[in-house]
């Protein structure tokens, strides 16, 4: 997350004015977006008065969904046929201070990344802690988002560092039950665009299904990267029709992203070419009824997506949130 302004919320369910951006065709799409309208509405209610949550994620076994509390580290739960979610982690489980992305894997398990801290691992089923990764060293850090990749690693961005750590099956295997240290695979600080060291700038990232490369967004310098896994190679994507600055939460599924920009209300969707070089927007909404959104997850063909209203009392303004606080559902883009 990254704000530079404020903005104000609105209701919690409207129909958005969905907008499709001609751009130059990314190599292996071809794909002709038209004006539509979008639908978000509440979808999931998360009980507390301070929760302010930052990430989701959703469980590809049962489809249950997962939210965290960017305020205390609450980790809640959602499930089907359920509109208010309950607590699954309470606040301060594990010593943890807070909740920022989350994924769950297929095999059970659900990472809980702690901005100040690292990453905790849990047994979905069963809730016990199996693994924390700490963040060496003593200097400034913020890690933010994590992705799973086909192979079962994890890579989580830190957005003060402008690394991304891994965490790979036998390094959890060995850490199972302890802890460890994160360990960071990729470097961008050169790579980025020119800032300051107190910016934010890698922030949502995402893994591509074949397991070939990840994606990460700079929300400072409003680029896209590209990762090899293989190689550790560092590459900036082309984008066209748009950028990704103030992107935080990242979702790629059958070649199309969808980025949320959390300071804009808005979310944003692109055709990624096949390996994974640039990208195309298509269609682009903003709505103040977001209510400055940090990330989102797709299942069943809906964008679930997180309301922080961090401006709203939370970590960056004053104010007084809406309560309750909910994950919207936004349909038709």
């Amino acid at each position: 997350m990254r704000l530079h302004r404020l903005t104000s919320t609105a209701a919690l369910g409207t129909a958005v004015l969905l907008t499709s951006v001609p751009a130059v065709p990314v190599a292996g799409a071809a794909v002709h977006a038209t004006a539509s309208r979008a639908r978000v509405s509440a979808a999931y209610v998360l009980p507390g008065d301070r929760v302010y949550p930052e990430g989701i994620a959703a469980d590809p076994r049962t489809g249950a969904m997962y939210a965290g509390s960017f305020q205390d580290g609450t980790v809640y739960r959602m499930t089907p046929g359920r509109r208010v979610a309950e607590v699954f982690l309470p606040a301060g489980t594990d010593g943890r201070r807070t909740a920022n992305g989350l994924k769950a894997d297929r095999a059970g398990r659900l990472w809980v990344t702690d901005s100040t801290a690292g990453v905790s691992v849990y047994d979905t089923r069963t809730r016990r802690l199996l693994a924390r990764f700490d963040i060496p060293g003593n200097e400034a850090r913020f890690v933010n988002d994590l992705a799973i990749a086909p192979d079962g690693s994890a890579y989580i961005t830190d957005s003060v560092r402008s690394v991304v750590y891994r965490v790979t099956p036998r390094d959890l295997a060995e850490a199972r039950g302890g802890r460890a240290v994160l360990v960071p695979r990729f470097d961008l600080d050169d790579a980025l665009e020119p800032h300051g060291p107190g910016d934010f700038t890698l922030n949502g990232i995402v893994a591509d299904p074949a397991g070939r490369f990840l994606l990460t967004a700079d929300m400072h310098g409003g680029d896209l990267y590209r990762l090899d896994v293989a190689s550790g190679a560092v590459r900036k994507a082309v984008l066209s029709g748009g950028d990704m600055r103030n992107a935080d939460g990242l979702e790629l599924q059958h070649g199309r992203l969808w980025t949320v920009h959390n300071l804009d209300n808005a979310i944003s969707r692109w055709r990624v070419a096949r390996d994974g070089t640039g990208a195309r927007r298509e269609r682009a909404l903003s709505d103040a009824s977001l209510q400055l959104p940090t990330t989102l997850v797709r299942s069943r063909g809906t964008l679930y997506v997180v309301r922080s209203q961090f401006d709203k009392g939370g970590p960056l303004g004053g104010g007084t949130p809406e309560i309750p606080f909910t994950v919207a559902a936004v349909r038709g883009i």
